[in-house]
C-alpha cells in the first residue's frame, strides 16, 4: 500500500495530453437552484461542442431536467440526476425508490443519491444498506452513485466505513461529496475511499467507480486526483466507467490550461 503522504510528494506535471484526460472524466454538472431550460441547454450546448475532439464524460442535473438532458445530449455522453432528498439524503426509502423507478423509466443513465446520515451516526448500517439495494434494484442495470459527503464525516474512519457499506450494499460508484457543505472533496477522502474499493475488488472481483467532488476547480486540483487514483488502484481505474470527477467551473479551466501550453 503506497501513502498517501508519498503520493502528495510526487511531482505534477502539465501535459496536454493529461489535460484532456481529464476533461474526459468530467460530470460537467449545473445544480443550481436557479437552473432553467434554458441554462441546462446552454451547458449541454458547451459539451457537445467539447475541446479538440474530447468531451466531457457526462451532464450532471437535477432530476426534472434529466429528459432535457438526453434528448439534446450527443452520445456516448451520459445524463446524470441527482435524486430526491438531495442534498441532505433525508428522504425516506420508499420516495429514493419512486424516484429511481422514474429514473429507470426515464433518459437517463445515472443516478446520484446522498448516504443517509441520520442513519449512518445511529449505527443503522443493515437500514443503510436495505436502501442502496433497493435504490439499486429498482434502476434495472442503471448506474447507481451514493455521496458519502465525506465533509460531514469529519474522520478517515467513518469514510472508510461508509465507503464499504456502500461498496457492500452494490453501488456502483461512491462519490465524496454534494458540493453543498463547505468541505468538499479532499484528498485524504479519497484516497481512503480509494483504499477501500481497492480491498473490495481484491475480494469480490467487482470493481466500484470513484467520482470525487466539491470545491475541484484546477488543473493541480483534478490532476492530484488522477495521480491518487492511479497510485492506489491502477490504470484500469483510468477511464470514464470508473472515474468521474463532478464539477462545474473546471471545464472551462481546464481549456484555459491547455490553451496555456500551446
Amino acid at each position: 500500500m503506497i501513502l498517501l503522504s508519498k503520493i502528495l510528494k510526487q511531482p505534477i506535471i502539465a501535459k496536454k495530453e493529461l489535460v484532456l484526460e481529464l476533461i474526459s472524466y468530467i460530470d460537467l454538472t449545473t445544480l443550481s437552484e436557479s437552473d432553467t431550460k434554458e441554462s441546462v441547454l446552454e451547458l449541454v450546448k458547451k459539451a457537445n461542442k467539447g475541446f479538440k475532439g474530447t468531451h466531457p464524460a457526462a451532464i450532471c442535473s437535477y432530476a426534472r431536467f434529466g429528459n432535457l438532458v438526453q434528448e439534446n445530449l450527443t452520445p456516448p455522453m451520459q445524463t446524470v440526476v441527482v435524486g430526491m432528498g438531495f442534498p441532505s439524503g433525508l428522504s425516506t426509502t420508499e420516495e429514493k425508490i419512486i424516484d429511481a423507478e422514474t429514473i429507470e423509466k426515464s433518459g437517463a443513465q445515472e443516478l446520484d443519491i446522498v448516504l443517509n446520515h441520520t442513519d449512518y451516526f445511529e449505527n443503522n448500517y443493515n437500514k443503510i444498506t436495505t436502501e442502496i439495494k433497493k435504490v439499486k434494484a429498482a434502476l434495472k442495470g442503471k448506474h447507481l452513485k451514493v455521496i458519502l459527503e465525506t465533509g460531514a464525516l469529519k474522520t478517515a474512519e467513518n469514510v472508510k466505513k461508509a465507503s464499504k457499506v456502500a461498496c457492500n450494499a452494490g453501488a456502483d460508484f461512491i462519490k465524496t461529496s454534494t458540493g453543498k457543505i463547505p468541505i468538499g472533496s479532499t484528498p485524504e477522502a479519497v484516497y481512503e475511499m480509494c483504499l477501500v474499493i481497492s480491498d473490495y475488488y481484491k475480494k469480490t472481483g467487482r470493481r466500484v467507480g470513484i467520482k470525487p467532488s466539491g470545491g475541484i476547480r484546477t488543473f493541480e486540483d483534478a490532476a492530484l486526483l488522477h495521480l491518487i487514483i492511479k497510485s492506489t488502484l491502477g490504470n484500469d481505474w483510468l477511464n470514464p466507467t470508473l472515474f468521474r470527477i463532478g464539477a462545474s467551473s473546471l471545464y472551462d479551466n481546464l481549456i484555459e490550461k491547455y490553451k496555456e501550453l500551446s
